[in-house]
């Protein structure tokens, strides 16, 4: 078994703090396989980095055995998490939940394990579907509502006169007591769910239940170098993108960035780390060469070294030596005159109107070198064409291709 001090100091590496230390020593120190709660509501998924410095620390737990229950907040989905929100988050269909858990279910797995042993999946419909109602009043009952508003989210929505309505209250009761029910030892969240988390601890405490560790976790800003990752924002690291756009969109953020980034989402020992930062504030040639380096360790991290081998060689023959890529990937679109907006679209199918309009608006977009300035405009696709959407994406445009879509 591994000693108990050295897990934690493991996870310290991505730690922000930990909410009964004490504890997760002694329950490491027990040899029992802890149950590690990981609870997602199943709103429209796209996790990025940042959601995976959590898995990450998961996974090294269940690799020295411990269970991550992977819990689907089927039901609370309904109810809507206010966490960040100025306003109610509006409601999903019961289809809608279903293809959102599936989908969460696939993006985890290229962090976390999927055997049995070490991975057990609940919704938390199995137990609120079936309470009574005298049942949730007592639940109720156990948190008062100035323990509610304690939340600066709900401060600040009463200070600017907006209003709170009652189910939004009640989330963080629900997530609570998710914790006692799925008998939690430990989760890792962001700090933005500490409060949430902390309430499941009180529940644990008043139900008779030994409280779950909290650990929350660093978070770092997204590839602009201001706001955190998010898609609303286009400045976010999908899990699910290619090692190429891993690789380009990396070596697209600030200097400033690198050091936290390598010390966040790579493997790298701590003193490499400290050498990447010192190197990319020198600038210049230095901050390129240590921002590749972290690029390559994450892309490692994600899809092997091998193609953190190829996607260095590719950066380097396309950017250092002027030259456009030889494995350019081909896009189909239906229309012979689409817009330079549809033909966005087409290739890049996850990004908003908005994103795709500001390319353009930014010089980012070309077609066959001529960079284009209005996303209204036709495009005549009776030839071969490259399309150029930022600094390091490309998709070809064939004629077979369009042919191929009975033209």
């Amino acid at each position: 078994m591994v000693e108990p001090k050295m897990v934690v100091e493991r996870l310290r590496r991505t730690t922000d703090t930990i909410v009964g230390e004490s504890e997760l020593l002694e329950r490491l120190a027990s040899g029992r396989p802890l149950r590690i709660k990981y609870g997602v509501d199943c709103t429209a998924p796209d996790l990025h980095l940042g959601h995976a410095v959590n898995l990450w620390m998961m996974r090294q737990l269940q690799d020295l055995g411990h269970q991550v229950v992977f819990l689907l907040g089927d039901l609370t989905t309904r109810v809507g998490d206010p966490t960040g929100r100025s306003e109610a988050r509006p409601l999903l269909t019961p289809a809608q939940i279903e293809a959102n858990a599936q989908s969460f279910l696939e993006q985890v797995s290229l962090v976390l394990r999927t055997d049995p042993e070490v991975l057990e999946i609940r919704r938390n419909s199995e137990w609120y579907d079936g309470m009574q109602v005298a049942e949730l009043l007592s639940l109720f009952g156990q948190v008062t509502q100035a323990q509610l508003m304690a939340r600066d989210m709900f401060r600040e929505r009463v200070a600017a006169g907006r209003e709170i309505a009652v189910h939004e209250l009640v989330y963080p009761v629900l997530q609570g007591y998710d914790s006692f029910a799925m008998r939690s030892d430990l989760t890792i969240v962001g700090s933005d769910q500490l409060f949430n988390e902390q309430l499941g601890r009180h529940f644990q405490h008043r139900l008779g239940a030994p409280p779950q560790v909290v650990i929350t976790t660093t978070i770092t800003p997204g590839i602009d170098g201001r706001a955190k990752q998010s898609k609303s924002l286009n400045n976010y690291i999908a899990l699910t993108d290619s090692p190429r756009d891993k690789f380009g969109k990396l070596m697209s953020i600030p200097d400033s960035l690198v050091e936290s980034y390598a010390h966040v989402y790579t493997e790298l020992p701590l003193d490499t780390v400290a050498g990447l930062g010192a190197a990319a504030a020198v600038g210049g040639p230095a901050a390129r060469d240590a921002k590749l380096r972290m690029a390559a360790a994450v892309v490692t991290r994600y899809h092997g070294a091998g193609a953190a081998r190829a996607e260095l060689e590719a950066f380097t023959r396309t950017f250092a030596e002027g030259r456009q890529p030889t494995d350019i990937p081909e896009v189909v679109v239906s229309a012979l005159t689409p817009t330079v907006l549809e033909l966005l679209q087409a290739a890049r199918p996850t990004d908003s109107n908005s994103a795709l309009r500001r390319l353009v608006q930014a010089g980012a977009v070309s077609i066959n070198g001529t960079r284009v300035a209005d996303p209204a405009i036709t495009v005549d696709l009776t030839t071969d064409a490259v399309l150029k959407s930022g600094p390091r994406t490309w998709h070809r445009l064939t004629r077979e291709s369009l042919e191929g879509r009975g033209q």
